[in-house]
């Protein structure tokens, strides 16, 4: 089931390449920028519980500033481990606002 949250307008949201730490229904959640499409990804690592929203782009991926553990933007998937990931949510632009579908998540982690 959907639950769309209103995270931010688009004039909120980070810059082309950049990420930005947002919160909405409880839920905490890293936004990114990349090639002009909006993605996001929860904002705790399952590493240590770095804030992903307080990283940086590389590529299609978010880099933890914790320990530099990278997660590919669409798929939430590690660059390594390799079978580690992040829970990536559905987001959408309606006008002026975003949204983010926080009940949609790919897979939720806990962190180690």
């Amino acid at each position: 089931m959907s639950e769309w949250v209103r995270f931010c307008s688009v004039t909120e949201a980070p810059a082309e390449g950049n990420v930005a730490e947002m919160e909405a229904g409880g839920v905490a959640v890293c936004l990114a920028r990349i090639q002009g499409k909006l993605s996001a990804m929860d904002n705790w690592c399952p590493h240590r519980h770095g804030p992903m929203g307080q990283g940086w782009v590389e590529g299609n991926s978010v880099v933890c500033p914790w320990h530099s553990w990278t997660f590919d933007v669409t798929t939430g998937e590690a660059e390594w481990p390799v079978k580690d990931r992040i829970a990536v949510f559905p987001v959408r632009v309606e006008g002026a606002d975003v949204l983010v579908d926080i009940a949609s998540a790919t897979k939720p982690v806990e962190p180690r």
